[in-house]
């Protein structure tokens, strides 16, 4: 699975500290092999987010993204709930 990173990803993604970056790093290993892996929590959202889904990294960061088709997802932002305003 390819995925595609949006500048708000890219951005928000810089800013995280150190260790979450390589748990993050660790769940996008998951995912590439199968994003509906129970280890990730993945779950479509709704409101705003209708065509959007999020994992989890840990019990206080996500990551939201979506299907672009098949073989690509964007992952469109990361971070703690402030994400979903």
């Amino acid at each position: 699975m390819n995925i595609a990173y949006s500048p708000e990803f890219a951005r928000r993604f810089k800013k995280l500290p150190r260790e979450i970056k390589l748990k993050a790093l660790v769940k996008e290993e998951v995912f590439r092999k199968d994003p509906f892996d129970p280890v990730l929590k993945t779950h479509k959202l709704s409101g705003k987010f209708v065509d959007e889904y999020s994992f989890w990294i840990d019990f206080k960061t996500r990551i939201i993204f979506s299907f672009v088709n098949s073989n690509l997802v964007c992952f469109h932002s990361v971070g703690g709930h402030e994400i979903y305003k």
